[in-house]
């Protein structure tokens, strides 16, 4: 049998062709996955977070809403108001800012 060095370059040319294609196609499948949010909560909150820190605690899902819910959260999927934002919740007792922001926090990762 012949020993056929340009057949075997050949071969090693195309996997790694097909090693090159993988990974862009792994770099553009990781570009469409929801990444979390990081950086400053208060960034996120804007204008709410100064008054979650003034407001008189503790307090409750339904005054938070009342007080503040025309303000505007940056989330994933863009601009919500509190009020959308604790829609899903039920009317919970926070003892801190601190409190309502780990929930707004929390409901705007998922």
């Amino acid at each position: 049998m012949v020993d056929d060095n340009q057949g075997r370059d050949d071969q090693l040319d195309d996997e790694e062709g097909h090693q090159r294609e993988r990974k862009k196609e792994e770099i553009r499948d990781r570009a469409d996955e929801d990444l979390p949010m990081h950086g400053d909560p208060g960034g996120r909150l804007g204008d709410l977070d100064d008054e979650l820190e003034t407001h008189d605690y503790p307090t409750t899902t339904d005054e938070l809403v009342e007080a503040y819910g025309d303000y505007e959260i940056d989330t994933r999927g863009g601009e919500e108001s509190l009020e959308e934002v604790l829609a899903p919740t039920d009317n919970q007792t926070y003892d801190s800012a601190d409190d309502v922001r780990s929930r707004i926090l929390g409901l705007i990762h998922r």
